[in-house]
């Protein structure tokens, strides 16, 4: 029973008995495809605004514009991705995103380029929900920390380090080739894609719950952020607009499509991840998006110094982020996530008096502690929350964890203008909503620390890295 099931979460996968070889080149590809898909939702913040100028908001609206359908689609695409073969799906999303990739680069006005953002939203949401599951697949599972510590690393540096890019890239090239890079690295990914993974099953048409489903949480995802968003131009009378959102909500809790996710988040310990990579994302993109108008406004430093500045948080994420994921191996997923939480707060808190007074280097180091945080955190979470998935549900946890990943990346700007606004934009109210960063921060401690360490011990794996669990069979789910 166990074998039929895995079978059916990942049916382009090797036989389990075939006991196959790492493929790390498939996980370095899929870390690939995540970070260019993310830096792309960050890179256009600053980049935007100081090229084409505007208030914030509308810069905000650029990114949130490719953020709206990933939030809408990314559970719908982790359910289609059940019953579709894996390098048809990676083939088509990684191309279908290079496309909208040029026409943003070469949109002639605002408008065509929210509409181009939109379109790299939707092949992004199948990227983010089909990339956790292919890369649990390609390993052994005793070295699946250090395979999460590659993808979490790589993907979601591209979120951080999007601003400082776009700041270089300023100086030296027109805006539109923040976009036009993603086709060779498109191109990469999808030779990776097809020498890597069988040809398997042909995309086919998803069921029609999963439209509702995508109705349902677009819904929820514009209201909130509309409502941020007028929040922060017009006053906090218009938070009242984010109430919409729990009806819809409400209205997908009682489909049959949030079966899966019911499911998945029943099983004990699971909720605690998904808590804690919500919060410290949107602790991360709180302070990812201030920063560069602090050191702009506040610190008067130039374009240049600022992206360098910036990269600092990446740089420390990227060398503690394979150190996360053998600590996840050999000291357990829980607690190296839990001290990498602990180790970002204390950066956020670091962080949060953003005096006057310092310089560029001030910042630095501090950002650079909450960087190290994050690396250590990231794979060792993610790597948690698909050690206690049931095999049936692989799929679906890429899809959910991806979905608070992207939950936290959307939240923290809008979460950041709102504050800023309501103080005037002033260099007071990027403290205040630094402080609330710190406080996001501690709610992933709260929940990490929370969680029974028994829930991180895995369930018995196969070589290929799928879990070897007998499931009860869904009736909800087609067969493959």
């Amino acid at each position: 029973m166990a074998a039929t099931t895995s079978a059916s979460v990942t049916p382009d996968a090797p036989r389990t008995d075939a006991a196959p070889a790492d493929r790390w080149l498939l996980v370095a590809g899929t870390g690939l495809a995540v970070f260019m898909a993310q830096l792309d939702t960050s890179i256009v913040a600053v980049t935007i605004q100081a090229d084409l100028g505007g208030p914030t908001s509308t810069a905000q609206w650029v990114v949130l514009g490719c953020l709206v359908p990933v939030v809408a689609l990314t559970l719908s695409a982790g359910r289609w991705l059940d019953q579709v073969g894996q390098r048809a799906a990676l083939v088509g999303s990684v191309a279908g995103f290079g496309l909208a990739s040029v026409a943003a680069g070469a949109a002639p006005t605002m408008s065509t380029l929210i509409g181009a953002r939109v379109a790299q939203g939707a092949f992004a949401a199948t990227l983010f929900a089909l990339l956790p599951a292919v890369t649990t697949t390609a390993v052994r599972p005793e070295v699946r920390g250090r395979e999460m510590g590659v993808v979490t690393t790589v993907g979601p540096l591209g979120a951080v380090v999007g601003p400082a890019a776009g700041g270089l890239l300023l100086e030296r090239l027109d805006w539109g080739w923040i976009f036009f890079v993603n086709v060779p690295v498109a191109l990469v990914v999808i030779a990776i894609a097809r020498s890597q993974l069988p040809a398997g099953t042909r995309l086919g048409a998803p069921e029609r719950s999963l439209a509702t489903q995508t109705l349902l949480f677009g819904a929820a995802a514009v209201s909130t952020l509309l409502a941020l968003s007028l929040t922060a131009e017009r006053g906090p009378g218009w938070l009242v607009l984010a109430l919409l959102a729990v009806p819809a909500l409400a209205a997908w809790w009682r489909t049959s499509a949030s079966r899966p996710v019911r499911d998945l988040l029943a099983t004990p310990g699971m909720a605690a991840p998904h808590l804690a990579l919500a919060a410290e994302m949107g602790a991360v993109m709180v302070v990812v998006f201030l920063a560069p108008y602090y050191l702009l406004r506040e610190v008067g430093a130039s374009v240049s110094t600022t992206g360098l500045t910036l990269l600092a948080f990446p740089a420390a994420m990227t060398l503690l982020g394979p150190v996360g994921g053998i600590l996840a191996d050999r000291w357990g997923e829980r607690r190296t996530a839990l001290t990498g939480v602990v180790v970002l707060t204390a950066g956020m808190a670091l962080v949060a008096p953003l005096a006057d007074t310092w310089t560029p280097t001030d910042l630095a180091w501090r950002l650079a502690v909450a960087g190290i945080g994050a690396g250590l955190f990231a794979a060792p979470d993610v790597s948690m929350a698909m050690a206690l998935t049931p095999a049936r549900l692989l799929n679906t946890t890429g899809a959910t964890t991806s979905l608070a990943r992207q939950l936290g990346i959307a939240l923290g700007p809008a979460l950041a203008t709102t504050v800023w606004a309501t103080a005037g934009y002033t260099l007071a109210g990027m403290q205040v909503a630094v402080g609330v960063a710190t406080g996001l921060g501690a709610l992933g401690v709260v929940a990490l620390w929370a969680s029974p360490p028994s829930a991180t011990t895995p369930p018995a794996t196969t070589r290929s890295g799928r879990q070897d669990r007998t499931e009860p069979s869904d009736p909800t789910r087609r067969s493959s």
